[in-house]
């Protein structure tokens, strides 16, 4: 079992930028599949991103194509979610989340379904 916690949110200018840091215990991150998510209240939770064991392929929402970018480094047992040209919609708890044993592929990663285990979760508000 993995143990995921999230950090680097906070208060963010629109245009501005964050870094979003996920890092585990339990057990090496470089056996699964990552993603991240994020959830407004009243909301479901939404795919932002995902990414492979190995770094070697991700997979990106449309809604944050170009401006957010995943990445991992497996040594340090983290996962990084780089986010760019914040907009104020961009404003949620964000989440990461380690994909179950069998992993996930490309589209199968934007289900909720795919994942196992999820942190705890990181507030992200950015204003206008």
């Amino acid at each position: 079992q993995v143990q995921l916690v999230e950090s680097g949110g906070g208060l963010v200018q629109a245009g501005g930028s964050l870094r979003l840091s996920c890092a585990a215990s339990g057990r090496t991150l470089s056996s699964y599949d990552m993603g991240w998510f994020r959830q407004v209240p009243g909301k479901e939770r939404e795919f932002v991103a995902a990414i492979n064991w190995s770094g070697g392929s991700t997979y990106t929402a449309d809604s944050v194509k170009g401006r957010f970018t995943v990445s991992r480094d497996n040594a340090k047992n983290t996962v990084y979610l780089q986010m760019s040209s914040l907009k104020p919609e961009d404003t949620a708890v964000y989440y990461c989340a380690a994909a179950r044993d069998y992993g996930c592929s490309g589209y199968e990663c934007s289900a909720r379904s795919a994942y196992a285990y999820w942190g705890p979760g990181t507030q992200v508000t950015v204003y206008s």
